[in-house]
């Protein structure tokens, strides 16, 4: 197993937002959400990143795993949890959606991706670290 390190989530970071950056270059705003998915796994995968998507997500409950549908888009690395979005307006919920899968999966980092802006540097991404990430050697 390898040593994960802050210096290694925020190298992969970096990998995951410049591939976003190159769907979005490639694709540009006004597709569907699904499209930015498979196309940015694509390129995660071009780039030599291990990807999953779309796993269930279990919630354990006082003893009982709640049987809600809640999938991840993508996880990269194992490690980073990826949301994409393909929407005009961001709403607070997509954020807390993203802090919520990444405590109950414990990954440290996520991203929040939104494909139907003009700049995704600029405007169309947010990301996020917990407790996890915090406990992390620096290297």
């Amino acid at each position: 197993m390898r040593n994960v390190t802050k210096k290694l989530i925020n190298e992969l970071s970096y990998q995951i937002i410049g591939a976003a950056i190159e769907v979005h270059r490639v694709l540009g705003p006004g597709l569907l959400e699904s499209s930015y998915e498979k196309a940015l796994i694509h390129e995660l995968n071009l780039r030599g990143l291990r990807t999953s998507s779309q796993q269930k997500i279990q919630i354990p409950y006082k003893g009982v795993v709640l049987s809600e549908d809640l999938r991840y888009d993508i996880l990269v690395e194992d490690l980073i949890i990826v949301e994409n979005k393909a929407v005009t307006e961001m709403h607070p919920v997509f954020s807390a959606v993203t802090l919520s899968y990444m405590f109950h999966l414990q990954k440290p980092k996520g991203i929040l991706f939104n494909f139907h802006v003009q700049n995704i540097a600029k405007e169309g991404l947010k990301t996020f670290v917990n407790l996890f990430f915090e406990e992390l050697p620096e290297e």
